[in-house]
């Protein structure tokens, strides 16, 4: 059973880990300068930030989602649950505090972009790059609700 609850200080080395496994599984079109230059960032600010955790039964932390406001920020999930449900879990939850969720996803993540498309997200624009000024370009999401 995916349970979702807040982070804890305790819990960062695990959103890191989570976070680095996720992007290896998924993120290959990164160069490798900019992946270490990534992890650099992250290391520096996710272990102190505010989570969303999906946990499992031992309450071991399996995907974190950051939310700022109605914009969701970050979602990872540790590649050994993916297609299990926490993704959706996470945004579901994200869903039912903000009805206007918006994200922005790596238009070279073909998966993570149809993951939002199915979950009822809609395209609103795109950016040649991301916002660190790196070419990786994103498509800006908005969730729409099927009417």
């Amino acid at each position: 059973m995916i349970r979702i609850r807040p982070s804890t200080p305790a819990d960062g080395e695990r959103a890191v880990e989570i976070w680095r496994d996720a992007v290896d599984a998924t993120h290959d079109f990164l160069s490798a300068e900019d992946r270490a230059a990534i992890e650099a960032e992250v290391r520096g600010f996710l272990p102190a930030a505010s989570l969303w955790l999906a946990v499992d039964a031992d309450d071991r932390p399996i995907g974190f989602m950051l939310l700022d406001g109605s914009s969701m920020e970050a979602l990872f999930i540790d590649p050994a649950y993916r297609g299990a449900g926490v993704g959706r879990a996470l945004v579901m939850h994200a869903l039912d505090r903000h009805p206007m969720l918006t994200t922005d996803v790596n238009e070279q993540n073909d998966q993570a972009v149809g993951f939002y498309e199915r979950m009822g997200f809609i395209r609103t624009g795109r950016s040649d790059l991301d916002g660190q000024g790196r070419p990786y370009p994103l498509i800006h999401l908005r969730f729409a609700p099927a009417t």
